[in-house]
């Protein structure tokens, strides 16, 4: 069925045409190619508005996405930051190697990558599209395809700057690398494409950090797409911070191929937005390889918060386990829909998949789905989902020890996100995590939301 193009695709046609004269002219031939196939393929499927019958978008309505007209960001890369600011980024860490982009563009003077882990290679994109072009040509949109996602299709059509992470064979790195991808809010409504191509060689053991953040509330739009290929044997722990904008939307696309005997280890934070859908795919290509997907989202307000998690068993002897956990105060709303895939003749798969919440509040809402496809059998497989508020038992019995009600609640409620937390291979980053998750929670029971 052809879609017909409407005004909210139309405006994205006019920029792109921009775009392909004027601010990307230097690139190679194939990726103009590839964005012409991508803004094309973005044409026919259109923004998904309509809900009715889509299940993937059935509970998160992303028409405040299309009716604004969102424009390009123009990158602020001579962007100076006090020192606070760089501490509060960079999760207290300022001297962990990193790649900084301002409004969508590369800024060397907030990058740090003179000290790099031995073996780890961190360019922008744009740089390696020219020094690195036929080693990108092989991977990019090879694990993300952009034929059937609206959103992945747009940003392919309109990527540029990124960052390019290459972990050479046997490379053992003990410090992170950090992506930051900072938004100033200088400029209202804008756009921007952040695209990640990350490769990890044989036996190779990396930590990345990829962030988003804000130094201001303004509202703006962050269509991101990451590419993962796993090399055999080599283990990627991975990290994703969501906390922009209460304003902002942010659309992220993840998509991981597993290798043989390789580990994908993820722990997803949402910890700002207005309304976010997070889409993680990971394909269990080869005997052998495992992952565990782990989650937290934090929400109070009116924020909307989307997960999407499909891992698809292709190859058998391969393990997968997923648990995402949510804390949802005021008016928040939560969407969790977990797919676990077993291809017809695959053997000796265990997987597993949880989702719980907890609503602080009446008003709040979770809806989540975990589902199983299964065509094999000799397969282990299991799954749970529980929405709840908070244990009215376990409150009264720590305030009958000297507790004050303020501080019981925030005791459980921080005791109901640390599973996550705890699964966070990084200490200092796993004590970072756990202080703004305390902050949080703090600020909540101040603001009197929790009750």
């Amino acid at each position: 069925m052809t879609h017909r193009t409407t005004v909210q695709e139309g405006k994205y046609l006019a920029a792109f045409d921009s775009f392909q004269r004027n601010g990307a002219v230097g690139d190679p031939e194939w990726i103009h190619q590839l964005r012409e196939a991508a803004i094309a393929r973005f044409n026919v499927l259109g923004f998904p508005v309509a809900r009715r019958g889509n299940e993937e978008w059935k509970y998160t309505d992303i028409r405040p996405i299309a009716a604004t007209n969102f424009q390009p960001a123009t990158g602020s890369a001579q962007l100076t930051l006090p020192p606070p600011d760089v501490d509060r980024l960079t999760f207290g860490n300022p001297g962990w190697s990193r790649i900084v982009f301002v409004d969508g563009v590369y800024s060397q003077e907030l990058s740090a990558l003179t000290s790099l882990p031995a073996g780890v290679s961190v360019v922008s994109l744009a740089q390696a599209l020219v020094t690195h072009g036929d080693m990108i040509k092989q991977h990019m949109a090879r694990y993300a395809p952009y034929e059937s996602e609206a959103f992945t299709a747009l940003n392919t059509a309109f990527a540029h700057d990124g960052a390019l992470v290459q972990i050479a064979d046997g490379a053992i790195a003990e410090e992170p690398v950090h992506l930051l991808f900072l938004t100033t809010g200088r400029q209202q409504d804008t756009v921007t494409y952040p695209r990640v191509l990350i490769l990890t060689g044989k036996d190779s053991k990396a930590t990345v950090i990829e962030s988003y953040g804000s130094l201001d509330e303004g509202r703006y739009f962050t269509n991101a797409v990451t590419e993962v290929r796993m090399g055999s044997g080599s283990v990627l722990n991975y990290y994703k911070v969501q906390r922009q904008s209460q304003q902002a939307f942010h659309v992220s696309n993840t998509n991981v191929s597993n290798a043989s005997g390789a580990s994908f280890n993820s722990v997803n934070l949402d910890l700002g937005g207005g309304l976010v859908r997070n889409n993680l795919n990971v394909l269990m290509g080869e005997e052998g390889c495992s992952c565990v997907l782990n989650g937290l989202y934090l929400l109070n307000g009116t924020q909307h918060v989307d997960n999407q998690v499909i891992i698809d068993h292709t190859s058998s002897y391969t393990t997968a386990s997923e648990l995402y956990k949510g804390i949802l105060d005021g008016k928040s709303h939560s969407v969790f829909h977990g797919s676990i895939i077993v291809r017809k003749g695959i053997q000796k798969v265990n997987a597993n998949q949880v989702d719980k919440n907890l609503l602080l509040s009446d008003q709040a809402e979770a809806d989540t789905k975990p589902a199983f496809w299964i065509y094999s059998d000799d397969v282990k497989c299991g799954h749970g989902a529980a929405c709840g508020q908070m244990d009215e038992n376990a409150l009264f019995y720590l305030k009958s020890r000297g507790m004050d009600d303020k501080l019981a609640r925030r005791v459980l409620t921080r005791a109901f996100a640390t599973q996550v937390i705890d699964s966070i291979g990084n200490g200092a980053f796993r004590a970072a995590v756990g202080q703004i998750v305390e902050n949080k929670l703090e600020e909540w029971l101040e603001a009197g939301e929790s009750r």
